[in-house]
């Protein structure tokens, strides 16, 4: 048991590793197409965890598969709308009408 539980948290510290190393080498024009790309795998995640909920037998795995769920959905939701705040930046901006007051 706790051999394998060394393996996971062995695989956990380099993916995160990995992650941070190839997230910091992404110029900043791709980051858009990189969070639309991140939130597919988030809703992926989210699929994953409510089937782990839903297959939940003691009080433990019921809780730590809603914390699962709750978490993926705060990943995917907040992943949609930074991507939306990215996307507003490149849009024209709208001139500004003139008031009633402004008569020259």
């Amino acid at each position: 048991m706790g051999n394998v539980l060394l393996q996971y948290a062995t695989v956990l510290v380099l993916s995160i590793f990995v992650g941070i190393e190839v997230i910091a080498r992404v110029p900043s024009i791709l980051h858009t197409p990189l969070m639309s790309g991140s939130n597919a795998i988030h809703g992926v995640i989210l699929v994953g965890a409510m089937l782990v909920l839903g297959a939940a037998t003691t009080t433990l795995e019921t809780v730590l598969g809603f914390l699962a769920v709750l978490l993926a959905t705060l990943n995917v939701v907040g992943g949609f709308v930074v991507t939306d705040r990215m996307l507003e930046m490149f849009k024209p901006k709208k001139p500004q009408a003139k008031s009633q007051g402004d008569r020259s």
